[in-house]
């Protein structure tokens, strides 16, 4: 199985892997809420993020661009909601694509790569 973003094959074309990110109440301290008490507070559950690593991969500089440009189009202001899903079947809903940076080269050899980290974020509000 393929992973995707709103059905688009984003990632396929090299090695990817995906992690949840931390899950759990957000919690700030008095002071840092102008409280001067010893205590914290819970404002919440902190919204899912999943991040995608690895690695565009294609057979000439041209088709890596081209992958590159893809997966940057995908950047919407404000961010759209899609359903991500990973290489193993398992589906997020109402997902927001929100950062991709790519990492400090491009590898050539037999094949052309760079590699990337994408953040995907589920908002508790609607950021459009």
């Amino acid at each position: 199985m393929a992973s995707s973003f709103k059905g688009l094959d984003m990632f396929g074309s090299g090695p990817h892997r995906f992690a949840v990110g931390r899950r759990g109440q957000f919690v700030v301290s008095g002071p840092a809420l102008g409280v001067w008490t010893p205590e914290t507070y819970p404002l919440g559950l902190v919204e899912l993020e999943v991040v995608v690593k690895g690695r565009l991969v294609s057979s000439s500089e041209a088709g890596l661009w081209a992958q590159r440009d893809a997966v940057v189009a995908q950047l919407l202001n404000p961010p759209t909601r899609g359903t991500l899903i990973d290489h193993h079947g398992r589906a997020w809903t109402q997902m927001s694509f929100i950062t991709y940076e790519e990492g400090d080269r491009t590898d050539r050899g037999r094949a052309r790569s760079v590699g990337y980290t994408a953040v995907f974020r589920r908002f508790t509000t609607d950021p459009g």
